[in-house]
């Protein structure tokens, strides 16, 4: 990378796009909107006050933002490479990276070097995303912000056995109906997620410290539950859903 150069990263996923510029390695501009039925529209708003000199793009519209950027060359690289460049850029000492991003479930293993040793990746339904939360949420008639909170209200813990959004909807309906409160059946929901995320850090070894990224880890009650059944403080990044751009935007850094 030239001197004074300007790197940006851009992440587009299925609910939000986060862009990250870099100047001398700092971060000089970052900004989030959400990624809509228009995400090229939503990435030409997020450019309109950065002017890159390089650029990077990953998640799932890297490809698709790439092929209409025009004058502009973007690079791409996966959102497993760039959650990597990120987490350890962020905290050198992570060993265990989790994403639970809108659309998918990412759970890293990296090297003591920092590379990607392996990953497991749920990316075929909704179960255990920040999709189930937002569907579950909007059953309950909860704002998503504040439904961590709602659930962390509960005066006692009950078993969501479904992790399909149309059955766990339905499971969570029979518990109404039989007097169960709202609180307690939000306390299921996350602790479901949380329990399938448990399955997936053992299937692949987790090793700590373990960085928690993506927008879910804004929830207060998904980050006690975790850390509660980990029996281990978790990394959360001041801003977690960032992560992925900042990951891309240092590959641009290195790539020259």
């Amino acid at each position: 990378m030239r001197g004074s150069e300007t790197v940006a990263g851009i992440d587009i996923g299925s609910r939000s796009i986060e862009l990250v510029v870099l100047l001398d390695q700092k971060i000089v501009h970052q900004a989030k909107v959400p990624t809509t039925f228009d995400p090229l529209g939503q990435c030409k708003k997020l450019m309109e006050n950065a002017k890159p000199s390089r650029m990077v793009a990953t998640g799932y519209g890297r490809k698709l933002f790439a092929d209409s950027s025009g004058e502009v060359q973007v690079e791409t690289i996966t959102e497993i490479q760039a959650y990597a460049l990120g987490a350890r850029h962020l905290f050198p000492e992570a060993q265990t990276i989790l994403d639970i991003g809108g659309q998918d479930t990412k759970v890293i293993l990296l090297t003591p070097a920092g590379r990607v040793a392996k990953f497991e990746m749920n990316d075929r339904c909704a179960a255990g995303t920040g999709k189930f939360l937002e569907f579950m949420a909007t059953a309950l008639q909860i704002p998503l912000e504040s439904f961590g909170e709602f659930a962390l209200a509960s005066d006692r813990r009950i078993q969501i056995n479904s992790m399909c959004t149309v059955f766990a909807e339905s499971e969570a309906t029979s518990l109404m109906a039989r007097g169960e409160g709202p609180e307690n059946i939000a306390m299921g929901l996350h602790l479901a997620i949380v329990q399938r995320t448990m399955a997936m850090l053992r299937r692949i070894g987790m090793e700590s410290p373990l960085l928690f990224a993506g927008g879910v880890a804004h929830n207060p009650c998904i980050r006690m539950l975790l850390e509660e059944l980990l029996g281990e403080p978790l990394i959360v990044p001041e801003n977690p859903d960032m992560v992925g751009a900042l990951g891309a935007a240092l590959y641009g850094t290195r790539s020259r």
